[in-house]
């Protein structure tokens, strides 16, 4: 690897119950390898859900330059959301269950070589989406991903990585019935239709690697927008071998379009933001360009 400027005010901020314990494991792990290479760090580990958020704006305040993440897809977003617009630089070491935004943007899922990128590699900006007074780092949907989430995490106290939703997939399928959402694209009218799921991608998966958004491109200043028509259960079943492959797009039932904005009304939607499900009536998600600053490969 090409080595940069090694950062000199590093805050690690560790989620010890993501993963089913991962968290935990790769924290332990990170302060023995920062100890071996005589590189001091402040250590701040969360205690509850969105601690995250406060401990990273606490550790900005503390003159940080560098803010590693270690967990998964929420604690990502969670830190993600008091470095957006800032010049500090944020790492990822990835400990979570389905570890889908670093599979956007290259970061490796072994502790070692992603403490390697997070010190040393290049930093890149990357787009952030603001959701009403939210912000997206990895994918927005509503539909049939958001059951598929509450099917997989009862599955998740058993088994890990795509496993879990894969369960919540095939679940999904035998009891998901479509919603009526409102949807605009950009400028556009609100159009009313009867959808399977409808996808916002920055990043291109969810679900520990199932490809939801494959042409998404995490420092393209577009939002990757998919909406997918209503599907009999049979057709469902036929297409899932396609969907995890990454054909979504080929599906005749799929629209496919880039997107400065999208809009979305409806009846308490619920909605799923980086893996943790909210629920509203109007929802706006714009992207916001080149807005986080990441080290990357």
């Amino acid at each position: 690897m090409n080595r940069g400027i090694i950062p000199t005010n590093i805050h690690l901020i560790c989620n010890p119950v993501s993963g089913n314990g991962q968290g935990g494991k790769a924290c332990r792990k990170v302060e023995a390898l920062l100890e071996a290479k005589h590189i001091p760090a402040v250590f701040h580990r969360t205690s509850r859900p969105l601690e995250a958020i406060d401990l990273s704006r606490q550790a900005v305040q503390e003159g940080a330059d560098t803010i590693i993440a270690i967990g998964g897809d929420g604690t990502l977003h969670e830190v993600a959301q008091s470095l957006t617009g800032s010049p500090v630089v944020m790492g990822i070491i990835p400990a979570g269950t389905g570890n889908d935004y670093v599979k956007s943007v290259g970061i490796p899922t072994q502790v070692a070589d992603a403490l390697d990128i997070a010190l040393y590699g290049s930093v890149k900006p990357v787009d952030t989406v603001s959701i009403n007074d939210r912000l997206l780092l990895n994918e927005a949907g509503c539909g049939f991903d958001v059951m598929v989430l509450d099917y997989a995490e009862q599955a998740k106290k058993a088994v890990k990585g795509i496993l879990p939703y894969l369960y919540g997939v095939l679940q999904t399928i035998f009891h998901y019935h479509g919603i009526e959402v409102r949807i605009a694209i950009d400028d556009g009218p609100l159009q009313e239709k009867r959808i399977l799921v409808l996808a916002v991608g920055n990043g291109r998966y969810i679900g520990g690697g199932i490809p939801i958004a494959p042409g998404a491109v995490v420092d393209d200043g577009k939002l990757d927008v998919l909406i997918v028509d209503q599907m009999r259960r049979l057709r469902m079943l036929r297409a899932l071998p396609g969907l995890l492959k990454g054909k979504i797009l080929d599906f005749p039932e799929t629209l496919h379009q880039y997107a400065k904005s999208i809009r979305l009304a409806g009846s308490r939607l619920r909605v799923n933001i980086d893996g943790e499900i909210i629920t509203l009536d109007d929802a706006v998600l714009s992207i916001r360009p080149a807005s986080l600053l990441l080290r990357r490969p």
